[in-house]
This record gives C-alpha cells, sequence and structure tokens, in this order.
C-alpha cells in the first residue's frame, strides 16, 4: 500500500515551465536561490479555492517578508486565471497548466480535479514541505508560512 504520494520531502522539484495568467512564461528553474510555494487548486472562482487564494492576498506581505516566490497552478485557461487576478486583486502568479503535465508530475491530479495541495521548494530546488487537504479544505496560510521559515 502506498503511504504517500510524491515526489516526496528531500526530493527535487519536478521544473515548471506555464504561461501565468498574463501569458508570460515562468520557470522553476528561474527561482534557484529562492524560497517557492507552490499552490496547487481545483478551479479559480469556487468558493474554497477563491477563499483560499484571497487568504494568500491578505497575507501577502507575510510571504513577501518571508522572502517567497508564490504561485497558484489548475488546469484552466490564462483568460480564466487574468479574469478571476483581476477580480480579486491577487498578488500572486497564477500558472496554466491546461495539458496536465506539471500537475501529473507532482502528482496532484485526481479523477476531475486539480487536488488542493502546498508545496514549498528551498532555494536549492528541494522539496521540504508537501501537503495535500481534501479539496473542500485548505492549508492555511500560517502553516505555510511556518514552512517558509523552516528552509
Amino acid at each position: 500500500m502506498k503511504t504517500s504520494i510524491g515526489p516526496h520531502i528531500g526530493q527535487l522539484a519536478p521544473e515548471i515551465d506555464l504561461p501565468d495568467e498574463r501569458g508570460i512564461r515562468w520557470r522553476l528553474s528561474d527561482s534557484i536561490g529562492k524560497i517557492v510555494v507552490i499552490l496547487f487548486y481545483p478551479a479559480d472562482e469556487t468558493q474554497v479555492c477563491t477563499q483560499q487564494l484571497c487568504a494568500v492576498r491578505d497575507h501577502w506581505e507575510q510571504y513577501r517578508a518571508a522572502g517567497a516566490v508564490v504561485v497558484g497552478i489548475n488546469r484552466q485557461s490564462v483568460e480564466n486565471h487574468q479574469r478571476f487576478a483581476s477580480r480579486h486583486s491577487l498578488p500572486l502568479r497564477l500558472l496554466s497548466d491546461a495539458e496536465g503535465a506539471v500537475v501529473r508530475s507532482y502528482e496532484m491530479n485526481s479523477l476531475m480535479w486539480v487536488k488542493r495541495g502546498v508545496v514549498v521548494v528551498d532555494k536549492e530546488g528541494v522539496i521540504r514541505f508537501r501537503r495535500v487537504v481534501m479539496p473542500f479544505l485548505r492549508p492555511s496560510d500560517e502553516e505555510v508560512l511556518d514552512a517558509i521559515k523552516k528552509c
């Protein structure tokens, strides 16, 4: 029986190379030397996802003070992300994984949606924190900020 999903804590994070809500490519490898928080979430404009990303927005100064780069990923289009980010004044980049390759490489795929999870990658590109939660729950910002401080 498989008790944990990968990639695992202590492993190098799989590369990410996706367009953001403005159509600009974002690569994880360009962030070596910085702590990166990757938020996987099912869909734009759903209740829990909107609450989750608005909470990140409301704690944005704490994320910045911790020196973290924060990105959100799901399988929706660049255009959807642009509308969502604009409507809620979201400061983080929202990456479009339309083909689902990154979602699969992080094992955040489910039958119908992207799983809700968070991965924290240290300055060397190694995963230091990984948590997947039930779709109707969300990781707390305090938990993520604490994980950043431990990097």
